[in-house]
């Protein structure tokens, strides 16, 4: 595997915030999330899970409801506006005040023709779906108190509202409230307070199942306007409800951090009579279950505990396989670290600032797993805030640390830095060409005079640096003509080639001598999650959210020949059935026959002079070889060796002397720093 001197870091106090709504888009199998900063997430579910697409938060955007109208996405909050937005160019494309006071739900109908608002005042608010923007329509009868909760019934002809104290039901033609349902406030202890429906659901056969503060689920005939079962699930709040698309199964999102599972079924065996029952909990969250989603095999929640956890439905599974694993998703598929490979510093990008940091320095030696005496410890360098209220997209840091950038979704800033001993100048560079407007993606060649920036319509614009200015030189788009945008830029290191990989999973090399497209990788179906361009033979290595890996010649344009053999032979299935993507490609300069990859639980060194592991071959064998004779190691090494030691991993890079930056998160320390959950009564305390 090779020995490595490790800066293990841990002062990147990255604070993911919670998840605060979710929506599933059942015909594209994309998850939208929105997080309580305003960062909205989309996740694309048959490609491995994989984090597709993030549009940066704004300190003025406030989500508390999220909807998919075909492929559309548009979302609502406390501001009173429905935002719908550009998902190629991942930004909003339009906001409308609905003018009822902050909005605290939103519901499309089944047709996706119609949208409804629940607001403030009491009002809901139907607005019509056009082709380009969304126009109101009408008001149904305003009642008083807020409106917390909607849902459209199958015909579209109907909605269910939750509100405080009561459930009504309204007929969208006429707009009027046709049935009235109270709700109770349950125990004693509870009674004075108002009950605030936090959601409902409106069944085809006009069931309307709701959830409470006062932590029930309640099943009402919508029909006849009655209560026909309730549920006591919890003492505290009922937050969110799901139903499935057959409407046989639903499940319920507490304020304890359960997940709490009914089935439409006979309550007694040989019974044909069927109704709501109570069948299981899950405990995957230390706090509130802000949103929950019941899918075809499997159960979504997230909340308040920041994670988004995937928990498979096992009696809907016939053969236990990669599908079957339980998945928590903690960090996002994309770096937010920089590194200055030369100057030894770190970027590390938060929502609202940036920060730069020295490493520290030891030269001791040692053997291998011993922690070497610091002579020189991290130092903190710079604090960079934004300008503004909207957060910060991506960022990237010279490899000589000398210049720094960063782009929100309006604008592009460029700084000069000059790092002498103790002492740091920070000077703006106030002139930048017009095409910089924005940038998706980030990236200096690695002889720090050109910055590469990943524009709209997959457009990549090249800028000339120098000391005193910088300068537009061209702008590369893709042959194939596709809009998506670009999320992954490989400059090589002797600064002729430059690759980019686009959402819409193509791969283009350009090259930079002659400002021209090189060549195109052949499409493969699972979006490229990282990739590199080896320092000495100009490959380019990718790896895709599916964990394949693929290495392509781009002076030959084809695969080489141990990317062929790769693909004949198969990867390992313990590689494959990995739950988290690869985030990082580097490579050992010392060793070119070395590659290193990084997902957040591992790190992985790919020695290519070494045969490839088969399905009998013990994959995770470290240990094993230790314990053999030099000549029995030999026949049972492989290429693959995998290192457990650091995690959870955000980050890994290769400094210039080849020693290895490993960026680490405890998760400990993010839950530590979330907001005390509800006190639950234990044994014995």
């Amino acid at each position: 595997m090779g020995e490595f001197k490790v800066h293990r870091v841990r002062f990147f106090d990255y604070m993911p915030t919670g998840i605060r709504c979710m929506a599933f888009n059942s015909k594209t199998e994309r998850l939208a999330l929105a997080r309580q900063d305003g960062t909205v997430e989309i996740f694309n579910f048959s490609d491995n899970y994989f984090q597709e697409k993030v549009i940066p938060g704004n300190d003025t955007r406030s989500i508390e409801t999220v909807c998919w109208v075909g492929e559309r996405l548009f979302t609502a909050g406390l501001n009173g506006e429905i935002t719908e937005y550009d998902l190629v160019n991942l930004r909003p494309k339009y906001s409308m005040d609905a003018f009822g006071g902050p909005i605290w739900t939103l519901a499309c109908n089944a047709q996706g023709t119609r949208i409804a608002v629940g607001c403030e005042d009491g009002s809901v608010k139907v607005f019509e779906v056009l082709e380009e923007k969304i126009n109101f329509e009408k008001n149904l009868d305003r009642q008083k108190g807020r409106v917390v909760s909607l849902s459209w019934h199958s015909s579209g002809t109907q909605i269910a509202a939750g509100m405080l104290d009561m459930i009504r039901i309204f007929d969208v033609q006429s707009g009027r409230a046709v049935q009235r349902m109270l709700v109770d406030r349950g125990t004693t202890a509870t009674h004075r307070r108002e009950c605030v429906v936090w959601s409902v659901v409106f069944l085809s056969d006009r069931t309307v199942v709701s959830g409470d503060s006062a932590g029930k689920v309640q099943v009402w005939d919508g029909s006849m306007g009655i209560l026909v079962k309730t549920h006591l699930v919890s003492k505290w709040d009922i937050l969110c409800l799901s139903v499935s698309q057959d409407e046989t199964s639903l499940v319920a999102g507490t304020s304890e951090g359960t997940v709490v599972q009914f089935q439409f079924i006979s309550a007694t065996l040989g019974e044909g009579d069927k109704e709501w029952v109570r069948t299981r909990t899950f405990k995957h969250h230390t706090h509130d279950v802000r949103a929950v989603l019941e899918l075809q095999r499997s159960i979504v929640s997230g909340g308040l505990d920041t994670q988004l956890v995937v928990r498979p439905l096992l009696d809907k599974v016939d053969v236990k396989s990669y599908d079957t694993a339980l998945r928590k998703i903690h960090f996002p598929h994309r770096s937010l670290v920089s590194c200055a490979e030369q100057a030894g510093l770190l970027l590390f990008q938060f929502p609202a600032h940036l920060e730069l940091w020295r490493l520290g320095e030891s030269d001791s030696h040692g053997c291998p797993g011993d922690r070497l005496p610091v002579k020189r410890k991290p130092e903190k360098l710079l604090q960079l805030k934004r300008k503004g209220e909207e957060h910060i997209s991506c960022s990237a840091l010279s490899r000589c640390g000398g210049w720094l950038a960063y782009s929100s979704v309006s604008s592009v800033r460029l700084f000069r830095l000059d790092c002498h001993s103790n002492h740091l100048s920070i000077v703006k560079i106030s002139r930048l060409p017009k095409v910089l407007s924005s940038a998706h993606q980030l990236c200096f060649s690695a002889d720090s005079s050109k910055l590469f920036a990943a524009s709209s319509h997959a457009t990549v614009h090249v800028i000339s640096l120098s000391q005193s200015e910088c300068k537009y030189v061209h702008t590369f788009k893709p042959v194939s003509g596709c809009t998506e945008s670009v999320h992954l830029l490989a400059p090589s290191a002797d600064g002729a080639w430059l690759a980019t990989a686009n959402r819409a999973c193509e791969i283009h090399v350009y090259n930079l001598h002659k400002l021209k497209p090189h060549c195109t990788v052949p499409v493969y179906g699972s979006c490229p999650s990282a990739m590199a361009i080896h320092p000495t033979t100009n490959n380019l290595l990718m790896v895709h959210a599916d964990h394949q890996i693929f290495e392509f010649s781009i002076a030959e344009r084809r695969y080489t020949d141990w990317s062929r053999k790769l693909q004949r032979e198969g990867l390992h299935p313990l590689w494959i059935g990995r739950d988290t993507p690869i985030t990082q490609v580097n490579f050992n300069p010392h060793k070119p026959t070395h590659f290193l990859l990084q997902d957040m639980y591992m790190f992985c060194v790919i020695d290519q002079s070494l045969p490839l592991p088969d399905r009998t071959t013990q994959f995770y064998n470290q240990l094993t070889l230790r314990s053999l004779s030099e000549e029995e190691r030999q026949s049972r090494t492989h290429a693959f060796k995998i290192c457990k030691k650091f995690q959870p991993l955000l980050s890994m890079h290769t400094l210039e002397d080849g020693a290895l930056v490993m960026v680490e998160r405890p998760l400990l320390d993010i839950t530590t720093q979330l907001p005390a959950p509800v006190r639950q009564k234990k044994f014995a305390t």
